[in-house]
């Protein structure tokens, strides 16, 4: 064999070589690439994270889960910047991961709420009876400067409530608004045309007075949820419903009167209710952990958002157009 044919070999050789070194690593990159993608993607469709608030045992952990702002479903969409305050299919979740995680042995659930939705309220009610029944994990309620209304009736779900003397609280009650602006509408030949298939199909219309036959089936719907409202105060406080019923005339009480009435257990902040959980059941060295609903994308937009600052005329703009336009059953203390 020639000379030529021999560095022919060589060449070839080499050539074959570095196809199958291009495979393997190709074969590497790819997979790990897919992994760490996979990983991305996972973390972020992961609705909220958790993040480490008191170092500790990790196999027992105490989970914290916040009620920030009005508790209303605004269904899954969000605006891309956005950071509501509150979300309540991400809620649920969090509540579904605090029955799972045979790590987590007792929950706080941190309320800073002036209520919301009768519907949304009545569901995490019944979601953490739900865990307590299946898990028996102690939840303890930390109430912030407001706990009122439906914030008031999801915290009656807790072992023990604990607020500061200065809480508002209470607001046991329900409420439907609407306004009415046939007389405005009259003044400026404003004239709303309806066609409907039954005689209560438009209640609560804006341009004209409501009959007492109308006012009369919302008084029902109303009677109905005070009645589960005044149910689940005196279940959960295990005060009879007479008493109950003096107290939820509809007005709040701050932590000093909420406590004599017993609608409260102690006064306490935020890490008087971790003490007390460590102490009472036994979780001395326990980790703390907090639920949060912060994304990758908060980092990466965080400076952008904070320099977009819509004056109030244009917050309330919005505000008012993405409340969907019906009354609704409220356990709400305030807008």
């Amino acid at each position: 064999m020639n000379r030529k044919r021999w560095v022919a070999l060589a060449i070839a050789a080499v050539l074959l070589i570095i196809s199958v070194l291009v495979e393997v690593i190709g074969a590497l990159v790819s997979d790990e690439a897919g992994r760490w993608s996979d990983s991305w993607l996972a973390m972020m469709e992961a609705p909220f994270s958790e993040e480490v608030v008191q170092d500790g045992d990790p196999l027992k952990k105490i989970a914290v889960l916040e009620v920030n702002g009005v508790i209303e479903d605004a269904g899954e969409a969000e605006g891309f910047l956005s950071s509501p305050l509150y979300h309540h299919q991400t809620f649920l979740r969090m509540i579904e991961q605090a029955q799972e995680d045979e790590d987590v042995k007792a929950i706080v659930l941190r309320i800073n709420s002036p209520g919301g939705g009768v519907a949304e309220s009545a569901e995490i009610h019944d979601q953490l009876l739900k865990l307590k029944k299946k898990t028996n994990k102690p939840i303890y309620v930390s109430m912030g400067a407001m706990a009122a209304s439906g914030g008031y009736y999801i915290a009656t779900a807790g072992d023990k409530i604990f607020a500061s003397p200065e809480t508002i609280t209470g607001s046991i009650g329900v409420i439907m608004q609407s306004v009415n602006y046939e007389k405005l509408a009259k003044k400026y030949g404003v004239e709303l045309v309806t066609i409907k298939s039954g005689p209560y199909k438009d209640l609560m219309n804006p341009a004209r007075s409501m009959t007492e036959a109308e006012r009369d089936i919302l008084q029902r719907l109303i009677n109905n949820s005070y009645e589960a409202f005044v149910d689940v105060v005196a279940n959960g406080r295990k005060l009879p419903e007479n008493v109950v019923r003096k107290l939820a005339d509809g007005r709040i009480y701050d932590g000093r009167q909420a406590k004599s009435l017993h609608l409260i257990d102690e006064f306490g902040y935020f890490d008087d209710v971790i003490a007390a959980l460590k102490r009472e059941h036994h979780l001395k060295g326990a980790q703390v952990v907090k639920y949060a609903t912060d994304t990758p994308w908060s980092s990466l937009f965080g400076l952008a958002s904070a320099r977009i600052k819509p004056d109030s005329g244009t917050l309330e703009i919005a505000r008012l157009l993405s409340r969907p336009s019906s009354p609704r059953l409220m356990y709400l203390y305030a807008e």
